[in-house]
């Protein structure tokens, strides 16, 4: 699991993404679904309309890992624990669309 502030390219993406969040769970098709990371575009930052979910798998380069200490080590485990009691309790969120088309969709929003 990277930790926040961690600066990455998707597979197939131009264009560098920070995590904002590990396990994000939204509403997909009538379900909550779980995905292992949501981030935005890196360096404009958060716009609500336009955050990514993805999965560490759809992670092609780390190119920056955010800050770690103590804390964020016991967050690890402690989220590992939690997902190993609430397994089977969300579907695992899937990328649905090619990450090139959702990047190019959201970069157009800055034209």
């Amino acid at each position: 699991m990277l930790p926040i502030g961690t600066i990455i390219y998707l597979k197939e993406g131009t264009s560098k993404i920070m995590i904002l969040n590990r396990g994000p769970i939204i509403e997909m098709d009538g379900e909550r679904a779980m995905f292992d990371y949501s981030g935005c575009f890196y360096p404009q930052g958060l716009v609500p309309e336009r955050v990514f979910y993805f999965n560490h798998e759809n992670i092609d380069e780390i190119v920056f890992e955010g800050y770690k200490d103590n804390e964020e080590e016991r967050f690890q485990k402690l989220f590992g624990e939690w997902k190993e009691e609430n397994e089977g309790k969300f579907k695992a969120g899937k990328v649905t669309e090619p990450l090139k088309q959702l990047i190019k969709a959201n970069l157009n929003m800055f034209k």
